[in-house]
This record gives structure tokens, sequence and C-alpha cells, in this order.
């Protein structure tokens, strides 16, 4: 090809998935004047932070997404495109039909064994570790083996056995014992009466849904949907001069360093004819009998007060956390050595590849909350 039908290329970037990280680098690209495509397999604009309305709720299609972050730069960036509101995550755990405030807290510890001052609560919790501690050493281990070890060694038993041991093994679908330590690097554990889960200065939902957030980013910009770039990849790549990758980097490469691993989820939603089902947005599963890890409650993330109530219905997703397979969708890297190690591999492909930008949580194999993803868009040079 030469230089002057490189030139004629319709668009500037073809970018490849419209979930935020594509959204954020359309907006930023359009902006400088770039011409820009973007597409996607699914039937819809937003990715995983796609919200759709049901009985006027905005429902979270793929999981709760809640935005958080201590930088004001990206806050009002965010709030520049649509307002924010003061929702604050503070989820419930629920063993065995008792419940316990999360994070890890003085309600919690106060729940699990009836203590009410900080010296009462890390006395308990010392104990634990030091019975993990001389375990270890007895059996020669200097270091913890596994997760469970390592969590053991963190927060002691009662903790680990109640809210952490089954969530975790559903989770990842291993046995704690089984999974590696580094996993689980610090499980915080705060010894105040405080239930936000977050410390970050800022946190809250887009007034009107994540959709709304992805309209506002993609506006003006050329998009389509039910686009399948590897169904037609040549037609996709002559169009444009650089191409905005952001799914599963090994199947850009046809796989041909072996596939990597993922962990995926399936939804199970469903409309009740009550105002209130759990009082809370997000409760968490700890059992490992109950085959689910979290139940949301959509109209929490947005309805507070007496607006919970005048929306007569609710709606609730259950979700379950499967072994990905191909031709499902992947929702997590796989944080286990082996799986690190082809990501790197990959990435260092991605590197040499001129012309191509890999961007997200598919693509660079690393899980990103969103709030770091639009910083790091908020700050590329667009070429």
């Amino acid at each position: 090809m030469t230089a002057e039908q490189k030139h004629h290329k319709e668009y500037d970037y073809l970018i490849i998935g419209a979930g935020l990280f594509g959204s954020m680098f359309a907006y930023r690209a359009y902006r400088t004047g770039r011409r820009c495509l973007v597409i996607d397999r699914r039937r819809h604009l937003g990715g995983n932070i796609y919200s759709e309305q049901v009985e006027g709720i905005n429902v979270h299609r793929y999981g709760a997404h809640i935005f958080h972050t201590s930088s004001k730069e990206t806050w009002q960036f965010v709030n520049s495109l649509v307002e924010f509101n003061r929702y604050t995550n503070s989820p419930i755990a629920n063993y065995r039909g008792k419940q316990y405030n999360l994070p890890f807290n003085m309600n919690t510890f106060h729940q699990m064994w009836g203590v009410t001052t900080p010296a009462e609560a890390k006395a308990v919790i010392n104990e634990q570790r030091q019975q993990v501690v001389q375990r270890l050493e007895q059996e020669g281990a200097a270091a913890p083996r596994n997760l469970e070890e390592q969590a053991l060694l963190l927060v002691g038993h009662d903790i680990y056995e109640t809210l952490i041991k089954g969530y975790t093994e559903k989770q990842w679908g291993r046995k704690c014992t089984e999974l590696p330590p580094f996993i689980i690097q610090r499980l915080p554990l705060r010894f105040v009466y405080d239930n936000n889960y977050f410390n970050d200065r800022y946190q809250g939902i887009p007034i009107g849904g994540y959709t709304l957030l992805v309209s506002k980013l993609l506006e003006g910009v050329e998009t389509r949907t039910n686009a399948d770039f590897f169904a037609d990849r040549n037609y996709w790549e002559e169009l444009a001069d650089k191409i905005v990758f952001t799914g599963q980097i090994d199947e850009f490469f046809d796989y041909r360093l072996g596939r990597l691993d993922y962990r995926s989820l399936r939804f199970e939603q469903e409309v009740l004819p009550v105002s209130n089902y759990q009082g809370n947005a997000v409760m968490n599963f700890t059992d490992s009998d109950v085959p689910y890890t979290r139940i949301y409650e959509h109209k929490h993330f947005e309805m507070f007060g007496q607006a919970v109530y005048d929306c007569p219905n609710t709606v609730i997703t259950r979700e379950y956390p499967t072994e990905w397979k191909p031709g499902m969708e992947p929702f997590y890297p796989v944080n286990d050595k082996r799986n690190n190690r082809l990501a790197e591999q990959y990435r260092e492909l991605g590197s040499k590849t001129a012309n191509v930008i890999f961007g997200g949580r598919l693509a660079e194999y690393k899980y990103y909350d969103m709030a770091p993803l639009v910083e790091k868009v908020l700050h590329m040079t667009i070429e």
C-alpha cells in the first residue's frame, strides 16, 4: 500500500470495543479532530458498564460498577459529562443467614465476637494470627504456602472461615488451599465503625445510569454494534490508519503463544413485586453452599429514602462465577503464575505491533477499576 493510499483511509482510528477504555479514547481522539469509528460485537455500546432500564430502575447488566477516585481532576471530568449521585458502597456479607458489615471494621468485629473497642478486636485477631504462625513453624514452613494460609495469617480463623473462604472458592472455582498466596497480598482491617468500602475521596453512580455516561463520551463519534472485528478482519483493518484494540489480546494474535485463562460470570435477573427486597445495593453470600456470590438490588444504587418506596417493584440480580470457556464472555484475568507469564509475552508482542494500541482489562490482561482507566486515557498522547 502506498503512502497516498494510506493517507486516504476513511478513519484515523478504528476502536474495537465500546467499553470504558474504547469510549474514553474515542472521546479524546474525536475532540482533537481525529476521524474515529467505534465497533462492538455486542448489540449495545458500553461494554460491561452498560445499564438498561427495567421497571423504571437502571439495572447494571454486567454486575455492579461503582465509580470511586481520590483524583479531583478525574471526578470533575466525569461529572462534566453527567452528574454523579452520592451513593456510598457499603456491602453486607450474608453467612448462613447472619449478616456482617463490610469491609472488615468495628461493626464486623462486634457482630462476630461482641467486642466493642479496637483493643478488644485486635487482641482476638492477634491471638488467632499467632496460632497460624505457630502451626507454620511446627510444619517447617517459612512462609504461607497457599491462599488459605496467607489469609489466616492476615485476619485469623473466624474472619477467614466466615467471610473469605466460601466466597473466594466460589469466585475462583478452586479450593483456597489450591490457590497461590500472592492472590491476597493484604486484607484491610479497620478498627473504626465505618462501613464505607472505599477510602477514596469521591464515589458515586451516574444519575441516569452508565449508559448515559457512555453516550456522552461517544457523542458525535460514529459507532456500529453487532460488528465483530474477527469475522472480517481484513475489511476492518483497511478502514483506518490505526487500531485501538480492547478485546482479548491472545485472540488478536490468534492464540499463537497459547490461550489465556479467564473467569466468567452468569447473571440471573428477577423483577419482584416488592419495593425493598434486601435493603442494600450489594449483598455478598460467603457460604459455599449458596451457589451465587452476590445479589444486587439495583434501585439502591440510585434511589434513596422515600424514592425507594415510591417505586413499587424492585429488580435483583444474582451473580454466579463460572469457569470460562471459549465463546463465553471473559470477565476477570486469572492472576496466577502461568497466566501472568503468558500475558507478559503477549504484551511484549503488542508493544512491537505497529499502529495498534492495546488498552483495557482484556487487552492488557489486567484488572482495572474504572477511575484508573479514565485517568490513563485522560493523560495519553493522541497522535
